[in-house]
């Protein structure tokens, strides 16, 4: 008997109760038999799975750049000091206890606030919704947008779309975007998918690319949205097209570019954008989870009332700490030009090996930096073979071998949707040192001098 006086029956190695006549589990039985038809379809991040890869090599202490993770390594890029005090005293003050399930009202009226000041657009309180992080606010926009079947257009390479589109069961239409573009579509490459659309979803500046929309390219998109819905409004039948812009990046831009926002080109776009965001990338604060979704009124109250029921609020003190964050510009100045240069200088250390081997006459290239962490880089040594005679036929098998000969752990654009061996690969400069780019040109140089045609 217990200390309650409930008998506590003792349990057999199997795990079965002894003397119980509840039969075992049949462990023959198919294991998609024993979840969800999306459980058992629904594939896992490839990043997370090249992660496992390559913090085994990190424990064997080789060499290495670790350019997979879209995060930041804290003793490279600290959050910002009046963040961490804010978090600690809201704490010490008791903001242990449930938000409100739309965000508490300071930080919700200082992103709207925030965005005035610095985006040019104006939105009020029912129009903003804090989650945690920026990935429930746009699983939450999906969910409200689209139904099994619906169309969902976004272009490729980008992050986590035909994740969200399988889990809902939308039929998935991608656009295939190069270096031409700028890794961008343009309103050409999208007028043939809008038509039956109900959700176009962009990014700028792009996770994996770090490239950016230009005002011209943008607004053309705008004006083809705007037409499409006015076709619809016409037909009466018809409901509106959405546009999904994650900007979660926009406050990190180089050099002559600057980010654009499609409601501050063309106004009118304001009834069909829900815009995304979060402390996460700009402030280095990813594992604080606060987020935000800001768009029509009647779209983000839906948006609050799903993901209430799966309560993916911000932590309440991380909240209060944001808003006070966001209110202050000269703390946020302050902070950006420290930390704004040490991502440039990250991708300029890349962008500079990727110049010199091409110099040199070896197959690769880099994209200019832009904008995010990222540096796209193509190693265009499909069909070459290694000093052990295996043929890189694949973009996995590049990544294995740059990663074993060279110690340059990189994400293959597979894992952003793309179809194609072209070669391609994404580099994330957020959780690596300068001194450990620059080590990795020598180990590149040879690694690529050893391939043969």
């Amino acid at each position: 008997m217990s200390e309650a006086g409930i008998e506590v029956t003792p349990r057999m190695a199997s795990g079965t109760s002894m003397g119980s006549a509840r039969p075992p589990v049949d462990v023959s039985e198919p294991p998609a038999s024993r979840v969800s038809t999306i459980a058992s379809e629904l594939a896992g991040s490839l990043i997370l799975a090249i992660g496992a890869e390559v913090r085994a090599m990190a424990a064997s202490g080789k060499p290495l750049c670790n350019l997979t993770v879209g995060d930041f390594n804290p003793k490279e890029f600290a959050i910002p000091r009046s963040l961490l005090d804010g978090v600690t005293a809201a704490l010490q003050a008791g903001e242990t206890n449930y938000p409100p399930s739309d965000g508490i009202e300071p930080l919700r009226r200082a992103i709207s606030e925030y965005y005035a000041r610095h985006l040019k657009i104006t939105y009020q309180l029912p129009s903003v919704l804090v989650t945690s992080g920026a990935r429930p606010a746009i699983y939450g926009a999906y969910r409200v947008l689209v139904d099994p079947g619906d169309r969902v257009v976004y272009p490729v390479p980008s992050w986590n779309n035909n994740y969200y589109s399988q889990l809902l069961g939308a039929e998935q239409v991608t656009v295939i975007c190069g270096a031409e573009t700028n890794f961008q579509p343009t309103a050409e490459m999208l007028a043939g998918s809008v038509r039956r659309a109900r959700l176009l979803v962009l990014n700028s500046p792009l996770n994996p690319t770090g490239t950016l929309f230009d005002a011209e390219t943008l607004g053309g998109i705008c004006d083809l949205v705007l037409e499409e819905n006015r076709r619809r409004a016409r037909t009466g039948v018809e409901r509106p097209l959405f546009l999904l812009y994650d900007q979660v990046y926009w406050m990190l831009t180089f050099g002559n570019t600057s980010h654009v926002n499609p409601v501050a080109l063309r106004p009118e776009m304001e009834p069909y954008t829900i815009h995304i965001d979060a402390i996460s990338k700009s402030f280095a604060a990813t594992g604080l989870r606060v987020g935000w979704a800001v768009g029509p009124a009647d779209v983000i109250k839906r948006m609050s009332d799903i993901l209430g029921h799966v309560g993916a609020w911000a932590p309440r003190a991380e909240q209060v700490a944001t808003a006070h964050l966001l209110g202050d510009d000269a703390g946020m100045e302050a902070y950006h030009a420290k930390m704004r240069p040490e991502v440039q200088r990250r991708l300029d250390a890349l962008a500079r090996i990727f110049e010199t081997l091409r110099a040199e006459g070896l197959p690769v290239e880099a994209t200019t930096p832009q904008g995010a962490i990222y540096l796209s880089a193509h190693f265009d040594i499909v069909g070459y073979r290694t000093p052990s005679g295996e043929r890189l036929d694949t973009n996995e098998t590049i990544r294995r071998y740059l990663l074993r000969a060279a110690g340059l752990a990189a994400v293959q654009f597979q894992a952003f949707g793309s179809s194609e061996e072209s070669g391609w690969f994404r580099l994330s400069v957020g959780a690596v040192s300068l001194g450990q780019i620059e080590e990795l040109g020598p180990r590149l140089r040879s690694a690529l001098v050893a391939l043969a045609k």
